[in-house]
């Protein structure tokens, strides 16, 4: 993911914080100097020859779309229906890419008419409302809009791993005395009761601000890909399981309620998460001409692991399907192994999903104090904001809701809505057609009302299950 704001770059310090927030992964772990500008082209010159290969951005695009939101994926389709689910993810996916390509030709058009080497999400929104007269004097509105919507996904994902870890991790303890060899019984049981999941979330608490006190993140870099390549060794043994467990009579309705169907497109929504690390990829690419293959390569991967999973994994669970398919592997020691492989893997993401909102919220405030102060305010920002985002989780438990939440209410902006707008806006003097202006609007709209219904039935649920539960309230400190 990525965003824009104005830090100071003023050489070596002890604030933590001095990175552009126009920052994917690939630009923390792996950067990558820009040359000096020259006559040639515009985008060429930022990569050149010490630029990503194609493979490599393929790869970072995969990791950019691959998180917590493809293991909910099963319990979306549930809410849509054996058939429509997978067809709409299927568009989802279509109408994903497409607007990841607006984003990209419009930045292309922008930074050529502006001279400019790169542009970011925030920086085109901007110069695009600049093309448009009564919009110029509150184009600022449109980085700031962006910025606004880039921290509520970021810190969205970082309360979703929260309660992620302490589902997962909860589960496993829970079931430790019980846990066998054996792997052929597809429910895991619970043997030993064990704290609320809250309480796992404040136990993690400290671990993830320690985390995010890693003044380089270049420094979690082999962290990082051990993470890696745990997560897709349990993506591997997941899959496994599910094609192994396919039960021989399978009725499940093809379409799901109506009135869940939101929810299931807040939980895709979220899932297709990397749009914001679109723009730095392309960029940093040694040919950036090659860029819109690689795009259409990746996300063809991307949604046919989706449709799979969430396809295979809801035939294979049924309605037991919980908010992460890693919670309904059997109770033996290879799929418990998995949940925490893949724990340790959304654990050191957790980091990499918080620069990007660090960047913007800190340094505006590190710049107002003394520079002895400098790094205690830091620190103290970094520990406000985690801490902020634990109480987030605690007040919403249930994954599969949080999920769903954060993809109607900013997913859902960032993927659906600000691209078909901002090509209307970036073309608006140079006589786009007028099917391509209703063509935006619909899918503008489309993700309006996605937003409005998803953010809707996400939170009347979250208020109707807490209800349900408030007898958990009271024994929050309790055993259960």
């Amino acid at each position: 993911m990525t965003s824009n704001t104005d830090n100071r770059q003023d050489g070596p310090g002890p604030v933590l914080s001095r990175i552009s927030a126009s920052t994917s992964e690939e630009d923390v772990l792996c950067p990558t100097p820009p040359l000096p500008p020259g006559p040639d082209s515009q985008y060429e010159r930022i990569g050149g020859q010490t630029g990503t290969s194609f493979f490599q951005t393929l790869i970072h695009l995969l990791k950019g779309n691959i998180g917590t939101g493809l293991l909910g994926l099963p319990l979306a389709v549930r809410n849509a229906g054996l058939v429509l689910g997978p067809l709409s993810l299927f568009a989802m996916g279509i109408i994903a890419v497409h607007c990841m390509n607006l984003l990209v030709k419009c930045s292309h058009h922008l930074s050529v008419k502006l001279n400019k080497p790169f542009l970011d999400y925030g920086d085109a929104v901007q110069y695009g409302m600049e093309n448009v007269s009564w919009l110029r004097r509150h184009s600022i509105w449109g980085r700031r809009i962006v910025n606004v919507f880039l921290i509520i996904t970021q810190l969205g994902f970082c309360c979703v791993y929260f309660v992620f870890l302490s589902d997962n991790v909860k589960q496993v303890v829970e079931a430790s005395n019980g846990t066998t060899m054996n792997c052929h019984n597809n429910q895991t049981s619970v043997t030993i009761p064990s704290f609320d999941s809250r309480l796992y979330m404040l136990c993690f608490l400290p671990a993830v601000i320690l985390l995010v006190f890693t003044p380089n993140l270049k420094y979690l870099a082999p962290l990082s890909l051990v993470a890696n390549l745990a997560m897709c060794t349990s993506l591997v043994l997941i899959y496994f399981f599910c094609f192994t467990n396919i039960p021989s009579r399978i009725n499940l309705p093809t379409v799901g309620h109506a009135k869940d169907y939101p929810l299931f497109f807040g939980t895709a929504i979220f899932a297709f998460e990397g749009i914001g690390v679109v723009l730095p990829l392309e960029n940093k690419m040694q040919k950036p001409q090659s860029f819109n293959m690689v795009l259409c390569l990746g996300m063809g991967i991307v949604t046919f692991l989706y449709i799979s999973l969430g396809t295979i994994g809801y035939i294979t669970f049924g309605d037991a399907i919980g908010g992460s398919v890693t919670l309904n592997l059997p109770n033996c020691w290879m799929y418990q192994i998995v949940k925490l492989l893949y724990c340790f893997g959304i654990y050191i993401t957790f980091a990499l999903q918080f620069y990007v909102p660090a960047a913007i919220l800190i340094p505006p405030v590190v710049s107002r104090v003394l520079e002895r102060w400098e790094l205690t305010v830091d620190l103290l920002i970094r520990t406000a904001v985690v801490v902020f985002t634990c109480v987030l989780a605690i007040l919403i438990p249930q994954l599969d809701l949080v999920i769903s939440l954060v993809g109607s209410v900013s997913s859902s902006f960032l993927a659906l809505i600000f691209p078909p707008l901002l090509q209307i806006l970036t073309y608006h003097n140079e006589g786009l057609s007028p099917w391509v202006i209703v063509k935006n609007f619909l899918i503008s709209v489309i993700g309006f009302i996605g937003f409005i219904t998803g953010t809707y039935i996400s939170i009347t649920e979250i208020i109707k299950r807490n209800g349900r539960h408030d007898n958990l309230d009271v024994n929050f400190f309790q055993v259960q």
